[in-house]
């Protein structure tokens, strides 16, 4: 299993930033406004994966799957544990039900992805190029996602609890009923943006180079923006309220 290195740990300030265990109040964020915790991850040595296709329900430990097509594969509930996909192809692989614990996946490319209720904890997603990818019902607990680009990402009536969106660009996510605690956008581009019938909780939004919200602004109870995305918000949210400004 992978090791959690623990706060105090040398070379590890840089990933947690202000999202240590002490979460409110630490340097630079406000009073009240909880941190995310971010996932810690120390793999062990990787076995390479052999040649072969994903199986159903399978389970998968100590494996680096790298540089392989996976497209159309049916990997529907299988457990990924200390696990690395390292630049495989997923377009339409299907992953429903699928755990990804204790793993990293580095710049997975792929359109039509189906990760419907899928379990991502203690998980680093970076780099992704990905597109319409099919995440509603998900549960994502201490999970980073780090660069690259989504587009049309589907993640209504997901749980999101512990979550950093970073230095990545969002284009049209859905999170329509989905519920957000503790969730951060740290130089990141949210744009159109739909957050119908959403739960926020601790959601800081402060850091999104780009804030749009086409559907649902008035869901944003629960979050934090700067003031100078509250400018940007205002059209929304007079439309909102059917308020003429003249």
């Amino acid at each position: 299993m992978a090791r959690r290195a623990t706060s105090g740990a040398s070379g590890t300030g840089g990933t947690r930033g202000a999202s240590g265990a002490g979460a409110a109040g630490g340097p630079g964020r406000e009073p009240g406004v909880k941190a995310a915790r971010r996932p810690e991850l120390r793999l062990p040595p990787l076995e390479p994966y052999p040649d072969g296709a994903l199986e159903p329900d399978g389970d998968y430990d100590g494996l680096e799957f790298r540089d392989l097509d996976l497209a159309g594969q049916d990997g529907g509930g299988a457990r990924f544990m200390d696990c690395a996909l390292t630049g495989c192809g997923l377009d339409e692989t299907r992953l429903h039900h699928a755990r990804f614990l204790d793993s990293v996946l580095r710049a997975p490319r792929g359109v039509g992805t189906r990760l419907t209720e899928v379990t991502l904890r203690d998980t680093e997603v970076l780099d992704a190029r990905l597109g319409g990818v099919q995440m509603h019902g998900a549960v994502l607990e201490r999970v980073v996602v780090r660069g690259g680009k989504i587009d049309y990402l589907n993640l209504r009536s997901a749980r999101l609890k512990d979550v950093v969106f970073e230095s990545c660009v969002l284009v049209e996510p859905d999170f329509g009923g989905a519920h957000l605690e503790r969730v951060e956008f740290v130089d990141c581009a949210l744009r159109e943006a739909d957050l119908t019938a959403a739960t926020l909780k601790d959601v800081d939004l402060r850091g999104a180079t780009e804030l749009g919200i086409t559907r649902g602004v008035e869901r944003l109870a629960g979050a934090v923006i700067s003031t100078g995305q509250l400018m940007d918000l205002a059209p929304v949210l007079a439309a909102q309220l059917g308020l003429r400004v003249l």
